[in-house]
């Protein structure tokens, strides 16, 4: 999911190079999930002047956010919201462990969190 939507031109060649920064940025969040108690791991990789930061669920789940400014209490705040609406949602009877979420109402949600939690410089 991307917030805001890009522009339709380029979109695909952004989209490819957003997902090889954050597949890239894997490794880097599961060294530093064993070095903290912690489940929000703040910015654990860089590219250029793009910032991964991750948060990793005690089910080891894990939540990543590719983004280009030091909005550290937003993206937590933005964090701790986003996994609270999952475990409701992992905890529905009807949800299957390891699953895609296909759901319009935990997208709209999502998209509501990024809209007050991470505001567009």
């Amino acid at each position: 999911m991307e917030y805001p939507p890009k522009p339709e031109e380029n979109k695909e060649d952004y989209r490819h190079l957003n997902q090889f920064i954050a597949h890239a940025a894997l490794d880097h969040i599961d060294e530093h999930m064993w070095q903290t108690s912690g489940m929000y791991l703040k910015a654990v990789d860089k590219f250029n002047e793009w910032f991964v930061s991750a948060f990793v669920a005690a089910s080891g789940a894990r939540f990543i956010i590719l983004h280009d400014g030091r909005n550290e209490d937003g993206i937590k705040n933005f964090f701790n919201e986003v996994y609270e609406i999952f475990i409701k949602h992992c905890m529905n009877p009807f949800y299957e462990v390891g699953s895609p979420i296909r759901s319009q109402a935990f997208d709209k949600k999502i998209q509501q969190f990024a809209k007050k939690f991470l505001p567009l410089a």
